[in-house]
């Protein structure tokens, strides 16, 4: 009898539909932005550092989610070029997110820091992509 109603209420526990105030997934409104970088001559290294200890760090704390940082295959245009994919739960939620990792004091500082012998990037790409429903990551 005990493990029937062991069985009973761990099915139950299962089946319950989640209550009002649990987050439902957004996968339905979750969009991807694709940055591509283009950095200035002799500062990608400085870059890589600055995404490295600095950016990455402040885009968790303001609800970026990082999905993943490339270069080309090709070594000359890998000291030109960065590309990185963020996601976020929707496009206001990304208009959010960047407006305040924008105005952190601390991503000011990181930068300026970073760019006290130059401006390391001199021309940033974005694009918002949502996804296809055949793919496997949404």
């Amino acid at each position: 009898m005990k493990r029937l109603l062991l069985t009973l209420a761990t099915a139950s526990m299962i089946t319950l539909p989640a209550t009002a105030d649990e987050p439902k997934p957004a996968a339905d409104t979750r969009v991807f932005e694709m940055r591509t970088y283009y950095a200035n001559p002799g500062k990608m290294a400085a870059l890589h550092a600055r995404f490295r200890d600095h950016t990455c760090k402040l885009f968790e704390k303001h609800g970026m989610t990082v999905i993943g940082f490339w270069s080309p295959i090709d070594k000359e245009k890998s000291e030109e070029v960065l590309v990185y994919l963020l996601a976020f739960p929707s496009k206001d939620a990304a208009d959010k997110s960047w407006k305040e990792f924008r105005d952190d004091p601390d991503w000011k500082k990181a930068k300026a820091e970073s760019e006290k012998d130059g401006v390391l990037v001199k021309k940033v790409d974005s694009v918002y992509l949502s996804p296809t429903d055949y793919s496997k990551l949404k």
